[in-house]
């Protein structure tokens, strides 16, 4: 039997194991890195995952099977653009009679037309009910611009007025 075993231990298959060993090793050790590395980007416990990688094939294996779906560079993404697609939407609402969709400058639903908004007389601005001076030409809305005229109006008919007289030095 020793004798069959020495004639088949040649020196070329002895090369051949042992390159076959050494790729091996290599293999064992970028698979280690690779989850280590991957771990990291997916912003996983990436320490934990390297000890749990260190069991041959296993390891790697139950890292391909339970790592994160998404690298963290891609779930900050996908949360920014969540996030902008929500700002988007706050620009629209629902009509509050009927839920019809309409954007933040509709003054009257295109569906129930009932009034979403009141006009600012001076620049024709849609302007919030609630609002009593509308913010882009700072003139006072509604009630609030009636009461301020007929104020400014009392005040100028209750001033008497004053002759033009030269002044004596």
């Amino acid at each position: 039997m020793q004798e069959l075993l020495a004639q088949l231990w040649t020196p070329e298959l002895q090369a051949a194991l042992t390159v076959v060993l050494v790729v091996l090793v290599i293999l064992y050790v970028l698979s280690v890195i690779w989850v280590v590395r991957d771990a990291y980007l997916r912003g996983s416990y990436w320490y934990v995952w390297a000890i749990v990688a260190l069991v041959p094939f296993i390891g790697v294996i139950a890292y391909c099977l339970l790592r994160p779906p998404l690298l963290q560079i891609d779930k900050d993404e996908q949360e920014l653009e969540i996030a902008l697609k929500q700002r988007e939407l706050m620009k629209y609402g629902e009509c509050a009679s009927c839920g019809y969709p309409v954007e933040s400058d509709y003054v009257i639903c295109p569906n129930c037309h009932s009034r979403l908004k009141n006009l600012c007389s001076t620049c024709n601005h849609a302007l919030d009910p609630t609002w009593t001076v509308c913010p882009y030409c700072a003139q006072p809305v509604g009630g609030a611009s009636s009461r301020s005229r007929r104020s400014a109006s009392s005040d100028r008919t209750h001033q008497p007025h004053q002759a033009a007289t030269p002044r004596s030095r």
